[in-house]
Protein backbone atom coordinates (compact mmCIF):
# COMPACT_ATOMS: atom_id res chain seq x y z
CA UNK A 1 0.00 0.00 0.00
CA UNK A 2 1.35 3.42 -1.07
CA UNK A 3 0.70 6.49 1.18
CA UNK A 4 1.02 10.21 0.13
CA UNK A 5 1.83 12.39 2.86
CA UNK A 6 0.69 16.03 1.78
CA UNK A 7 2.92 18.89 2.83
CA UNK A 8 1.93 21.29 5.47
CA UNK A 9 1.75 24.83 4.37
CA UNK A 10 5.24 25.77 6.26
CA UNK A 11 7.10 23.11 4.46
CA UNK A 12 5.30 23.96 0.81
CA UNK A 13 6.12 27.86 1.55
CA UNK A 14 10.01 26.60 2.23
CA UNK A 15 11.20 26.07 -1.00
CA UNK A 16 9.39 29.19 -3.06
CA UNK A 17 11.09 31.59 0.12
CA UNK A 18 14.53 29.80 -0.03
CA UNK A 19 14.50 30.14 -4.05
CA UNK A 20 13.23 33.89 -3.88
CA UNK A 21 15.87 34.40 -0.91
CA UNK A 22 18.53 33.21 -3.47
CA UNK A 23 17.53 35.17 -6.13
CA UNK A 24 17.53 38.26 -3.92
CA UNK A 25 20.58 38.01 -2.51
CA UNK A 26 22.16 36.81 -5.77
CA UNK A 27 21.03 40.25 -7.72
CA UNK A 28 21.61 42.38 -5.08
CA UNK A 29 25.20 40.82 -4.85
CA UNK A 30 25.84 40.79 -8.76
CA UNK A 31 24.73 44.43 -8.71
CA UNK A 32 26.67 45.66 -6.19
CA UNK A 33 29.78 44.12 -8.03
CA UNK A 34 28.76 45.41 -10.74
CA UNK A 35 28.51 48.85 -9.56
CA UNK A 36 31.83 48.29 -7.50
CA UNK A 37 33.91 46.73 -10.41
CA UNK A 38 32.19 49.90 -13.20
CA UNK A 39 33.68 52.20 -9.99
CA UNK A 40 36.90 51.02 -9.92
CA UNK A 41 37.91 49.40 -12.84
CA UNK A 42 40.81 51.94 -13.34
CA UNK A 43 42.05 51.57 -9.94
CA UNK A 44 41.99 47.44 -10.29
CA UNK A 45 43.35 47.14 -13.81
CA UNK A 46 47.30 47.70 -12.47
CA UNK A 47 46.56 45.37 -9.18
CA UNK A 48 44.24 42.19 -11.02
CA UNK A 49 45.78 42.96 -14.47
CA UNK A 50 42.12 43.25 -15.56
CA UNK A 51 42.22 45.81 -18.33
CA UNK A 52 39.39 48.01 -18.61
CA UNK A 53 38.37 46.28 -21.89
CA UNK A 54 37.21 43.81 -19.88
CA UNK A 55 36.40 45.36 -16.47
CA UNK A 56 34.10 47.86 -18.36
CA UNK A 57 31.80 45.05 -19.90
CA UNK A 58 31.75 42.81 -17.06
CA UNK A 59 30.28 45.39 -14.51
CA UNK A 60 27.62 46.09 -17.52
CA UNK A 61 27.15 42.67 -18.08
CA UNK A 62 26.68 42.33 -14.33
CA UNK A 63 24.15 45.20 -13.78
CA UNK A 64 21.78 43.76 -16.38
CA UNK A 65 21.98 39.92 -14.71
CA UNK A 66 21.29 42.21 -11.36
CA UNK A 67 17.49 43.62 -13.15
CA UNK A 68 17.13 40.37 -14.81
CA UNK A 69 17.01 38.17 -11.55
CA UNK A 70 15.70 40.57 -9.38
CA UNK A 71 12.98 40.82 -11.68
CA UNK A 72 12.14 37.31 -11.70
CA UNK A 73 12.48 37.37 -7.51
CA UNK A 74 9.46 39.26 -7.67
CA UNK A 75 7.03 37.58 -9.50
CA UNK A 76 4.25 35.92 -7.36
CA UNK A 77 5.13 32.67 -8.44
CA UNK A 78 8.74 32.13 -9.47
CA UNK A 79 8.85 30.63 -13.27
CA UNK A 80 10.57 27.80 -13.63
CA UNK A 81 11.82 28.24 -17.18
CA UNK A 82 13.28 32.07 -15.63
CA UNK A 83 15.14 30.01 -12.88
CA UNK A 84 16.41 27.29 -15.16
CA UNK A 85 18.18 30.42 -17.16
CA UNK A 86 19.21 32.00 -14.16
CA UNK A 87 20.86 28.53 -13.08
CA UNK A 88 22.72 28.00 -16.47
CA UNK A 89 23.88 31.26 -16.98
CA UNK A 90 25.72 31.03 -13.41
CA UNK A 91 26.96 27.89 -14.36
CA UNK A 92 28.51 29.14 -17.62
CA UNK A 93 29.81 32.32 -16.04
CA UNK A 94 31.70 30.42 -13.54
CA UNK A 95 32.76 28.11 -16.04
CA UNK A 96 33.90 31.12 -18.43
CA UNK A 97 35.74 32.78 -15.47
CA UNK A 98 38.12 29.57 -15.11
CA UNK A 99 38.47 29.07 -18.85
CA UNK A 100 39.50 32.57 -18.67
CA UNK A 101 42.39 32.39 -15.74
CA UNK A 102 43.75 28.94 -17.59
CA UNK A 103 43.34 30.14 -20.86
CA UNK A 104 45.39 33.13 -20.46
CA UNK A 105 43.52 35.16 -22.86
CA UNK A 106 43.25 38.24 -20.21
CA UNK A 107 47.15 38.96 -18.55
CA UNK A 108 46.11 38.64 -15.09
CA UNK A 109 48.43 39.04 -11.68
CA UNK A 110 48.08 36.53 -8.54
CA UNK A 111 45.83 38.58 -7.42
CA UNK A 112 43.50 38.81 -10.53
CA UNK A 113 43.65 34.91 -10.88
CA UNK A 114 42.41 34.93 -7.33
CA UNK A 115 40.11 37.30 -7.94
CA UNK A 116 38.33 35.57 -10.99
CA UNK A 117 38.44 32.07 -9.15
CA UNK A 118 36.76 33.40 -6.00
CA UNK A 119 33.97 35.09 -8.27
CA UNK A 120 33.59 31.54 -9.97
CA UNK A 121 33.34 29.83 -7.04
CA UNK A 122 30.59 32.54 -5.65
CA UNK A 123 28.22 32.08 -9.00
CA UNK A 124 28.79 28.08 -8.84
CA UNK A 125 27.65 28.50 -5.14
CA UNK A 126 24.54 31.00 -6.39
CA UNK A 127 23.71 28.59 -9.58
CA UNK A 128 23.26 25.35 -6.73
CA UNK A 129 21.39 27.21 -4.09
CA UNK A 130 18.81 28.42 -7.44
CA UNK A 131 18.95 24.88 -8.60
CA UNK A 132 18.29 23.39 -5.05
CA UNK A 133 15.81 26.38 -4.41
CA UNK A 134 14.08 25.27 -7.72
CA UNK A 135 13.60 21.74 -7.06
CA UNK A 136 12.22 22.68 -3.58
CA UNK A 137 9.90 24.76 -4.61
CA UNK A 138 8.56 22.28 -7.67
CA UNK A 139 8.30 19.17 -5.30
Amino acid sequence: MTTTTTPTPTQRDTGPRFLRTALRVDGWGTGVFGVFLLATAPLLREPLGLPLPWSIPFGIAMLAGAAAILRIAVHAEIPTRFVNTVVAVNAMSALAMVVLVFATVIPLTAWGIAFMLTGAAVVAVFATLEYVGLRRQNR
